[in-house]
């Protein structure tokens, strides 16, 4: 039986990128400890006052922002509901974490829309899908031609009969990856979250 499953792993490039973490505004003290209780809230302040500061940011000359633009690089935080020392802390914590960067995706990215078939994926689908795609592009990279073999196929199949996903639910689920940011954002995050436990981190 042949299904289309390379949809998925060809889906999995749309992910959305890295966020790229604010000069600081001030300098910072020394180091600052990861905080992993950064709240939604704080992210979506921080990813706010990323986007207005992305402005001033391309105009700085020799890396060195102008007093003027550090006192309205400063008011743009202020105003953000952050303390600089809070922005600061958060900044360096996204440039250091996959998964805070992924969170920061995620509360930036507008929902999906209600009665998608995306806004029905379950948190548990999601985390089934993302441990399907990673087994099935192991396997996929194996594929000669562009074509799998029917040995290929049946072991796709078996990764995601195996994740608790139908294999029409799994390929209705990467139709609606390629096409929603919203639940690209999601599987960006059970991604790193994925990758972060094979590695040791929490």
């Amino acid at each position: 039986m042949r299904i289309p499953l390379f949809a998925a792993v060809s889906a999995v490039a749309l992910m959305a990128g890295s966020v790229q973490a604010a000069p600081a505004i001030v300098t910072p003290a020394a180091a600052v400890a990861q905080d992993p209780g950064y709240s939604d809230d704080e992210l979506k302040k921080f990813g706010t006052a990323m986007e207005q500061l992305s402005g001033i940011s391309a105009q700085i000359q020799g890396g060195t922002p102008t007093a003027e633009q550090q006192a309205e690089m400063a008011g743009i935080v202020e105003n953000s509901g952050l303390t600089i020392d809070r922005f600061n802390a958060i900044s360096n914590a996204v440039s250091a974490d996959p998964v805070l960067q992924a969170r920061m995706v995620v509360v930036m990215t507008p929902p999906s829309p209600e009665g998608s078939v995306a806004a029905s994926v379950t948190d548990q689908e999601v985390e089934q899908f993302s441990s399907a795609m990673g087994r099935i592009q192991d396997i996929a990279a194996g594929v000669q031609g562009g074509t799998p073999t029917a040995e290929q196929q049946a072991e796709m199949a078996a990764v995601v009969e195996g994740s608790g996903l139908t294999i029409d639910r799994f390929n209705a689920i990467s139709n609606a990856v390629s096409e929603d940011p919203g639940l690209q954002a999601r599987m960006l995050l059970a991604d790193a979250n994925r990758s972060a436990g094979n590695s040791g981190g929490q």
